[in-house]
């Protein structure tokens, strides 16, 4: 069974989540939950999921980035986003610290505003604090992609659309952004928009 995911415009999108307690964790709810959202997230498909975007206003994401969503990015590309592979994980209550605020840019799409992607710069490296499905503390740091889909995550959990954060004139909708700019490099993509270099 797969949640129906929320679009832009829902309010849950744009309230900051709440807490889970402990109890709350352990609870068959919960439990049942983040089972659901892993079906979801993988039958959309998305690399992430936040439980907003399914209506749910708690500070819980699952996260999975798989080798065969990969499959069809070239070498190159997946070096320029420092992609990998990364494992299904559920992140709970997560505090979010950068740890290198070198900006990166490339689009970003979300399942909760299909159809669409846009230019978004993003901090390089960040350290998550959380607690996982069975409410154990983890702390991770991660680079690149992985970074950039963790950032993306918690901005839901705190209300927040990579629409608030992306470069406008970049803003198109998925067929354009395969049809003409998804081999640029992200710098002719600027030029051929008019914008200013990164800097």
């Amino acid at each position: 069974m797969v949640l129906k995911i929320v679009q832009t415009g829902e309010p849950v999108l744009r309230r900051r989540a709440r807490d889970l307690t402990p109890e709350e964790i352990g609870s068959p709810g919960v439990q049942q939950l983040i089972a659901l959202m892993r079906d979801t997230m993988r039958d959309a498909p998305g690399v992430g999921l936040a439980a907003p975007q399914v209506g749910v206003d708690v500070r819980l994401a699952v996260i999975e980035d798989r080798a065969e969503y990969q499959a069809a990015v070239s070498p190159e590309d997946l070096a320029a986003r420092e992609r990998k592979p990364v494992d299904f994980h559920v992140l709970i209550n997560p505090r979010l610290t950068v740890e290198d605020p070198t900006p990166v840019e490339f689009h970003e799409g979300c399942l909760s505003v299909n159809g669409f992607a846009a230019l978004v710069r993003r901090a390089r490296g960040v350290r998550v604090e959380a607690l996982d499905h069975q409410g154990q503390p983890v702390s991770l740091s991660a680079r690149g992609w992985y970074a950039r889909i963790l950032q993306h995550e918690i901005d839901h959990l705190d209300g927040m659309l990579y629409l608030d954060r992306m470069e406008p004139r970049s803003f198109t909708t998925a067929e354009n952004h395969r049809r003409y700019w998804a081999s640029r490099q992200v710098a002719e993509v600027r030029r051929a928009l008019g914008l200013p270099e990164q800097g």
